[in-house]
Parts: structure tokens; sequence; C-alpha cells
């Protein structure tokens, strides 16, 4: 990929989406029994501007905001953690909500047989009301310059005013010679599989890097993968494959396609891995296993996926350096509390080339 130098652009990074509080009762509580409430702050998109921060670059996100004590949550943790959201539109709040809103996420973290649960509270929020006007894009993109755009179905399925926008940042984007990731992340939840491909179909031209796991593509773009089942309960790697060169051969401007492998032995311990395609070479790379994966909180691995690879990329790394970045960084991220990253560089690197968890002294 041809990614803009550094010093012709403010951001190395750039995240469009949607970011929330999430509330979760301590350990692996359940909410209906909860009295106390752990506070964190995550998105989709958003995570993925705060973990290349973590890793030492320069980021910024956009997404809705509202002036108030949840929205000023959400303000002090992206600062905190040195992400710019000097272009995220602020709404002014009306006392109740009605307008506009921060999304509310509750989660339970699962253990044993009982799996992780996100229920979403995320209706008439600030960024799902976002219209193309509330951001000067050609500032950003064209005045001060961004290296990598990433967002993705997130983001894209809030609302008929998100759907308006996506097209043209993307349309942008490309125009200024951007690098894009687009996270297709389906959430049946927020819409149909039939109203995710033909909303997303027609962006694939503006994107380089896609990500998505099988059901991602089937639902999202309405790519089936040979001998699969519908409930996909296995996943021959090699027809998955097939399905992924289908899609680079129908979309010539893609340049990677990643997704991360997952086998869930319960809620507590996955088997992970992923691999990465080079449209270039025709390859496919695989990060490291992580067999038997002690899990802390699942949320956000395949946000700490994309991070790592455009991490890697960003900082001229081949395909194989990124997917073991990407894989290595997915697995780290599950390893505490919350969906942002509390990753360093020196960790990051220190498992992504096969070092152990031996104490550090």
């Amino acid at each position: 990929m041809k990614i803009r130098p550094a010093d012709e652009c403010r951001y190395d990074l750039l995240s469009l989406g949607e970011c929330m509080v999430r509330l979760s009762p301590p350990g692996h509580g359940r909410l209906e029994f909860a009295d106390t409430l752990e506070v964190h702050v995550g998105g989709g998109e958003y995570n993925v501007a705060y973990a290349l921060s973590r890793l030492g670059m320069r980021t910024g996100w956009i997404g809705g905001l509202v002036d108030n004590p949840v929205g000023r949550i959400v303000m002090r943790h992206a600062r905190g953690g040195g992400v710019d959201i000097s272009h995220a539109p602020v709404s002014s709040y009306d006392g109740v909500g009605r307008t506009t809103r921060m999304g509310l996420n509750f989660t339970e973290v699962g253990a044993g047989p009982r799996a992780s649960i996100s229920m979403y509270d995320r209706g008439h929020t600030a960024t799902s009301k976002m219209k193309l006007e509330d951001v000067d894009w050609e500032k950003v993109f064209r005045d001060e310059g961004v290296r990598w755009l990433h967002t993705g179905g997130i983001f894209t399925c809030l609302s008929d005013e998100t759907r308006k926008v996506i097209p043209e940042v993307l349309k942008l984007a490309k125009e200024t010679g951007t690098i894009v990731s687009y996270d297709l992340n389906f959430r049946s939840k927020l819409w149909s599989s039939e109203k995710a491909i033909e909303t997303t179909r027609p962006l694939v031209q503006y994107i380089d890097c896609l990500i998505g796991n099988e059901e991602d593509f089937q639902s999202v773009l309405g790519y089936e993968i040979e001998g699969v089942d519908s409930n996909l309960s296995d996943l021959p790697i090699e027809a998955y494959k097939a399905m992924v060169r289908k899609v680079a051969a129908d979309n010539g401007n893609l340049k990677i396609i990643g997704t991360t492998l997952r086998e869930v032995v319960s809620a507590g311990v996955n088997n992970w891995s992923a691999i990465l395609y080079n449209a270039a070479d025709d390859t496919f790379y695989k990060g490291p296993d992580f067999d038997h994966m002690e899990i802390e909180d699942r949320v956000g691995g395949g946000d700490g996926f994309a991070s790592g690879f455009a991490y890697a990329f960003l900082n001229g790394a081949d395909p194989q350096k990124a997917v073991n970045l990407g894989t290595a960084h997915g697995a780290l991220l599950q390893t505490t509390r919350g969906d942002t990253s509390q990753i360093t560089p020196a960790e990051l690197e220190h498992v992504a080339g096969g070092g152990s968890a031996r104490i550090n002294r």
C-alpha cells in the first residue's frame, strides 16, 4: 500500500464511528443482580484510534458527543489517551435526551458455559444523528491530512443520516490518498442483512483494507462460503480462503482482507489467531496461534486485531509482521477489562515475537 508520509499529515490514523459508555458488573457478575457497575468507554471504531495512540501514533476520532457528564466521560477518556477529538461535533443537552444523547452499552463478562452479553441502549444518540455538514471534512482531509481512516459497519448502520455521511467521507478519503480500512462488523440488532448488503456493496470501491469474519462477509456483502451450514458451526478454512479470493477478484481496489479466527472453548478460554490476505501477491499470511488463551474480557478483540495491523503497516511492516502484530494485539487486549487497549509497544513486540508470559522483574 502507498501510505502518505507522516510529515504531510496531522493524523496517522483517524477513526469515524460511535463511542459509548459501557457499564458492567464487577468480575463476572450479572446485570440483574448488580448493585455497582464499572464504567468503561469504547466503540468499534473509537477503540482503534485509542489503541494506536497508546502505541505512540497521532490519532483522532470523529463521532457525536453531548455536553453533559456522560459525554464528558468520553471526552476525558479520549483526551487522557492522547486521541484528538477537536473535529467531533458536540450537541447541547436538553435535560432529558429527547434530541441527542450518549449511547450506553451494558455488558456482562461471561464465565464457563455462560457467554458474555452486550445490551445496547443507543437509540437517538448524537452519532446516529450526525449530518455531513457537522464536520469540515475538507479541512480534515485536504488541509490537515490523514494517512489512514478507519471506520465500519457499526457507524454505517446507525441511521439513515450516517448512511448518507459514510460514502461522502470515504470518497473524499480516497481522493486525498488516505488509506481506508473498514470493519464489516455486522450487528443483527441494528439492521438486516438485506439492508447491509444494499448499503455496503457500493462502498467497497473506496476501501483498501476490509476486515470481517465469515458471518460478516455473508451478511454484509452476500458472499457464501461453500460447504458451510447456515449456523456456521464448522468453517473449512480452505473454503473460506476461496471466498476471500472471490471478494478480492470482484473488487480490484482491495489490497488487504483480514479476519480473526476464534474457537470458543468456554467464555474464559478461547483458541485465537488471525489471517491476512495480501492481494498484491495473492498470499494468505497467518498470525501466531494462541491456543487455550485465558480471557479476562473478550469484547474488543477484533478491534485489537485491526489496530495491530494498521499500526504495523503505518510503520512500514510487511504483511507477515502485520498479521503477527494484529493477532498479538487482539490477544493482549482480551487480557484486561474494558473495550480499549492498555497495551504498550514493548509488550506488543514481545508477544508478537513469541515471547512468554514469564514474570518481568
